[in-house]
């Protein structure tokens, strides 16, 4: 099963086009944003608007062997601890191997940014999200659902 976490998620389409091709079963997990799609294989789940609801949801009804879709840094933990793989939306994956390394970036980055004044006009939004980017994700989903398919046979 693949779950997404799918309020910010720049690449909803093209898990749901290459889970339908591979008849996968997906769930895309949203505060409301986000319109349902119309086949028997993609599930919907609403949760409530507080923050993390949908990391929680996910976290708490991943199995081993699932796969989850997400930037979040600290879902992506959680939910390898359960047994799960997890893709980043630009196809990088998170493992057991790398999530600390991971978490300690992202706790040093939000400390110097704790420690700095905030200056609006020298704040950047990172790197845009790129073509080849949306490639490599799809490369590495049809890797994935590949390797769980050989993985169960």
């Amino acid at each position: 099963m693949i779950y997404i976490d799918a309020d910010a998620c720049p690449v909803r389409q093209e898990a749901i086009d290459i889970a339908l091709r591979h008849k996968v079963r997906l769930v895309m997990v949203t505060n409301g944003g986000v319109r349902p799609y119309p086949h028997a294989l993609i599930d919907m789940k609403y949760v409530s608007q507080g923050p993390d609801e949908a990391d929680k949801w996910i976290a708490d009804s991943v199995d081993t062997g699932d796969l989850v879709i997400t930037n979040d840094i600290l879902l992506a933990a959680e939910v390898i601890k359960a047994g799960a793989f997890v893709l980043r939306p630009d196809g990088s994956e998170l493992s057991a191997q790398n999530i600390g390394n991971q978490l300690a970036s992202r706790d040093l980055m939000a400390d110097l940014r704790a420690a700095q004044p905030l200056d609006m006009a020298k704040m950047g939004g990172g790197r845009a999200y790129t073509a080849s980017d949306r490639a490599r994700f799809k490369q590495a989903l049809e890797k994935n659902i590949s390797a769980t398919k050989n993985r169960s046979e």
